[in-house]
């Protein structure tokens, strides 16, 4: 029986296969923490998915200090609130700190995306793109959302910040008059 010169060519490693190799070698020094999914600080932190934002660091927070929710923008959405009254109701949190940052993407994408996306794919999205041009205002309306939901039980701590990319420090925008 004679057997090939040379192998099949292996397929190329993806980055889920990298991200899958990183997390064996995480899970054979991983110790159980011991903690349940309620936050230690009571806080749900909503920021928008930008790389760029390492959020425990810029926060200093620790594993288990809170709830991290992010999407593009970091904008509150239905969704967003689904997430916030269910870490509030079922998990105790009790602030709510909502950051956009400078540079984002969604300063660039417009509501014609899903007019385009529409007739790639023959089928209009359910959800709104929530793109904005000005982040402070964008962070305000994200305020007033979540101030004003029915399904949100605390609201008297909703603060809100833009992140800057090139300086790392937040600064806070004050809820419109």
């Amino acid at each position: 029986m004679s057997t090939p010169s040379h192998s099949p060519a292996e397929p190329a490693a993806t980055v889920t296969d990298r991200l899958v190799e990183a997390n064996g070698r995480y899970a054979s020094e991983f110790k159980d923490p011991g903690m349940d999914a309620k936050p230690v600080l009571q806080v749900a932190v909503v920021a928008c998915m930008d790389a760029r934002l390492d959020l425990h660091k810029a926060l200093g927070l620790s594993l288990g200090d809170c709830h991290t929710i992010r999407n593009a923008g970091g904008v509150v959405t239905d969704d967003v609130i689904r997430s916030l009254a269910i870490s509030q109701r079922a998990l105790g949190t009790r602030s709510i700190v909502l950051i956009h940052h400078t540079g984002c993407g969604m300063e660039s994408v417009t509501e014609d995306f899903r007019q385009e996306l529409e007739h790639e794919v023959g089928q209009r999205p359910s959800w709104a793109v929530e793109a904005y041009t000005d982040a402070d205002q964008d962070v305000r309306q994200s305020m007033q959302r979540a101030r004003t939901s029915p399904f949100l039980k605390y609201t008297d701590d909703v603060r809100g910040f833009v992140f800057d990319v090139t300086t790392g420090k937040l600064r806070e925008v004050l809820p419109a008059a």
